[in-house]
């Protein structure tokens, strides 16, 4: 398969390492220190039409694909992690929208999400379910003319800021998977309230919420995709997800390893600069090679939803780019601390903060040990 960007491609790639090198590098450290939300930022993506890269122009978005859009977040992960994180959030809030909405909800929510108006989150966590979807708790009766919801999702990223939240309930917890369905919440619906900020290890500009569900109406016609097909719509789309995270991983490898290069030829040691030693030279050539590996799965994963969506190789693909990139990220950044030694340990130099923004997305998404039995399940089935 063939990864060479075509000239629109390849022209998107440019001017987002633009904006990301002039508007996110800046404040990356800062917004990472004070643990602020970058709502300027979200300004900054939205004008420049980020926010709805891969949706189709007839829903606000600007219909380039899922390659573009894993292009425009490596790029922004490459210098800010956390900025990149509102991307693939926004894609895990739309993309279920795209698979299963009616028309009437993309030309409402998915228009909103796409354009840049408002934000988007995606609740599926609980305390007793992370990998285990099906041990939820949170549940949506039917009533008259809609669906009760109660329960409480937590580790929900943007859940501070969103404005829509697509939620995962169960609406018959008899059937098991086939009883999850998925609801469309917007802020400010009764009995819908945001509950603590979490303070994490690393996305310190990323903001992570429990979100708490008390009697909350939903009208029937927010039900997104058939009663029972949640479960569904959710697995699907993270095959559409998963390639984002790579590529969010990727940025933030890439990043490392261009600032490890840069040091290694500045830093002198024993009259000598660090890129003169050997053993600095095949340190730096394993980070890179392992880089451009990741890259070409991730590319593979986005490439193939682009002109295979349907795939069957999709999903294992897809948890293949995902797995592989973010490991490759953590063992980049960590060996690009060492490369910088005392000063990679201190907050003046961006190793320590990149080495953290990537342990998460060997979690997120599906943890690599969840990847694992999805590639497994592909090979033996």
């Amino acid at each position: 398969m063939d990864f060479i960007l075509n000239e629109d491609q390849a022209m998107l790639r440019d001017t987002v390492r633009r904006i990301a090198e002039e508007k996110f590098a800046p404040i990356a450290a800062e917004i990472d220190e004070k643990e602020t939300f970058p709502k300027e930022s979200v300004k900054v993506l939205a004008e420049n039409g980020l926010l709805g890269v891969q949706i189709p122009e007839a829903y606000g978005g600007a219909g380039a694909g899922m390659l573009a859009m894993v292009l425009v977040v490596e790029e922004i992960a490459r210098v800010c992690a956390a900025t990149s994180v509102i991307l693939t959030t926004q894609a895990l809030a739309s993309d279920p929208l795209l698979l299963a909405g009616t028309e009437d909800q993309k030309k409402n929510f998915l228009y909103r999400l796409a354009s840049g108006a408002c934000l988007g989150a995606c609740g599926i966590t609980e305390p007793g379910a992370g990998s285990d979807v099906a041990g939820m708790k949170t549940t949506a009766k039917k009533v008259d003319g809609g669906y009760l919801l109660n329960g409480a999702k937590i580790f929900i990223t943007n859940g501070g800021e969103a404005q829509i939240v697509t939620v995962l309930a169960y609406t018959d917890k008899d059937k098991g998977n086939r009883g999850i369905s998925m609801l469309i919440l917007e802020k400010g619906d009764a009995g819908f309230t945001v509950g603590k900020h979490e303070h994490k290890m690393g996305m310190h500009g990323s903001d992570t919420r429990e979100l708490v569900f008390e009697d909350v109406f939903v009208p029937a016609d927010r039900l997104l995709g058939p009663e029972g097909g949640g479960f569904r719509t959710l697995m699907t789309t993270f095959n559409y997800t998963r390639p984002a995270v790579g590529g969010q991983a990727l940025g933030i490898a890439q990043g490392a390893l261009e600032a490890s290069i840069r040091y290694a030829k500045e830093r002198v040691q024993f009259g000598k600069t660090l890129s003169s030693f050997q053993g600095m030279q095949w340190m730096l050539a394993e980070m890179a090679l392992k880089v451009e590996t990741a890259r070409s799965i991730v590319y593979r994963a986005a490439s193939m939803i682009d002109s295979e969506p349907d795939a069957s190789e999709l999903p294992k693909i897809a948890s293949m780019a995902k797995w592989y990139a973010s490991d490759v990220a953590m063992q980049v950044t960590t060996d690009a601390v060492q490369v910088f030694g005392g000063y990679g340990y201190v907050r003046e130099y961006p190793m320590e903060r990149m080495m953290r923004d990537a342990k998460i997305t060997q979690i997120y998404e599906g943890t690599n040990q969840i990847q694992r039995t999805i590639v497994a399940g592909h090979l033996l089935r």
